[in-house]
């Protein structure tokens, strides 16, 4: 099998693939061998139609099975061969089998270079978790409004949600508390992290990707909007209005997780359905960490 590769553009890869007319032939004989055994032909029994004959009948079907079985297989060799991350379907033309040589021509968008400096002894800066007895306080408020408790004390406030005493009930907004802050400053940790990775890249988002995220987001804002009582016309006129307003942060998702699947490569991090959080952790664990 012959391959040329050539980049069309920063995002984009054409592959001129020509296979060999040993493995053509090879497939044909496959092909004629299962048409010999299912095809019915006027004055032979099942299976015993001669190859000639078979191919006067079936010249057209097996020319067709033969280019079905042999562009994906060659294609994906084609990958293979040249190291080429694909992330779409490929666009085949010009397809051509003459003298039991198949060619054809495959234009794929690939996986951006990403040119990672150091990702590793990141500096971040963090707070310690403190919880004040005026927060908890405030949360007590809070908590006794939802209730509609404004006015009980605290010891009976405390009975009512089950707790043995006052002390259990801040020990108890005390924790909760706690875990929120420190959720929420893992976030804003994992957010800054991400960011200084990406404020030393340069590179052009797919946009096949970027398309398919857009749509997403905007899909999800629709559902919102419907939910709040906006009738479909209303929604259906905005949608170039959230196509723009989600466009940045579509563009930054998918710029995000293609630099978290280079550094899982990197890594050796395993590419499944956690990898972008494995990959966090990682960087989170290799950080150079300096409490403010």
């Amino acid at each position: 099998m012959k391959v040329e590769a050539k980049k069309i553009d920063a995002g984009k890869v054409q592959l001129k693939i020509e296979v060999s007319a040993e493995t053509v032939k090879q497939k044909f004989d496959q092909v004629y061998e299962k048409l010999g055994k299912e095809a019915k032909i006027p004055g032979f029994r099942p299976g015993k139609a001669p190859r000639d004959v078979l191919e006067k009948h079936h010249s057209r079907l097996a020319r067709e099975e033969v280019i079905k079985n042999l562009i994906p297989q060659a294609y994906k060799e084609s990958l293979e061969k040249e190291k080429i991350s694909a992330i779409e379907l490929p666009e085949i033309s010009e397809v051509k089998l003459e003298s039991n040589i198949l060619s054809f021509k495959a234009t794929v968008e690939v996986k951006p270079e990403i040119a990672l400096k150091d990702y590793k002894k990141i500096k971040l800066k963090y707070k310690k978790v403190t919880v004040s007895p005026d927060e908890i306080e405030k949360a007590l408020d809070n908590l006794k409004e939802t209730h509609k408790a404004q006015g009980a004390s605290d010891e009976k406030f405390s009975r009512s949600l089950g707790y043995p005493t006052v002390l259990a009930m801040h020990a108890s907004v005390e924790r909760q508390l706690f875990v929120q802050k420190e959720n929420d400053g893992r976030y804003h940790l994992q957010e800054g992290l991400i960011k200084e990775i990406l404020d030393n890249l340069k590179f052009k988002t797919p946009q096949s990707l970027l398309e398919r995220r857009l749509q997403e987001l905007v899909h999800q804002a629709k559902v919102q909007l419907a939910a709040r009582g906006m009738s479909k016309e209303q929604i259906d006129s905005q949608e170039d209005a959230l196509k723009k307003e989600l466009y940045p942060e579509a563009d930054s998702q998918v710029k995000t997780y293609l630099v978290l699947d280079e550094i899982a490569r990197r890594e050796n991090i395993p590419e499944d359905e956690h990898m972008s959080q494995k990959v966090i952790e990682f960087l989170l664990r290799e950080a150079d960490w300096v409490e403010e």
